[in-house]
């Protein structure tokens, strides 16, 4: 899991005092018929929240697929908490919030909001576990932890 830059960071947001920020256009095919986002849309941007925080932190989801960690380790969606406040629509620039506020065992936390401006639109905790390539629940390698900054919470 090196931690060379790949020709892609720049397309992958950015770290701020302890979170990951990640600017989202908003195009067509991510509305409905009334250029408003549709809901699902949401999930999608929330997902490469999640995604480009784990690759600036070094943690590619190809080389855990390839089992660099000594197995192959996948990190899975558990559970969804959203709260949908406000809408969004079309050519709005939003920007995906994105911390992770813990680790236990295989699970972790992640607390995600999507903001237009000032405006909060969308909060999310998500919980996420990790798991082997036979489905079965792994324990977060404690490196992994350290990149994520929850290591003080495991």
């Amino acid at each position: 899991m090196s931690d060379t830059k790949q020709p892609w960071s720049g397309l992958s947001g950015r770290l701020e005092t302890g979170e990951h920020i990640l600017p989202v256009r908003v195009y067509y095919e991510d509305t409905d018929f009334s250029e408003i986002v549709y809901h699902a849309s949401y999930l999608r941007f929330m997902e490469r929240g999640r995604s480009d925080l784990l690759n600036l932190c070094g943690i590619h989801h190809s080389k855990l697929d390839a089992g660099v960690t000594g197995e192959r380790l996948v990190f899975v969606v558990r559970h969804m908490d959203i709260d949908f406040l406000k809408s969004s629509h079309i050519d709005d620039i939003l920007e995906v919030h994105t911390r992770c506020t813990e680790a236990r065992g295989a699970r972790t936390i992640l607390e995600q909001k999507v903001m237009r401006g000032d405006e909060v639109l969308i909060t999310a905790k998500v919980m996420s576990a990790v798991i082997n390539g036979d489905g079965k629940p792994r324990r977060l390698p404690a490196e992994l932890a350290v990149r994520l900054g929850i290591v003080k919470n495991r």
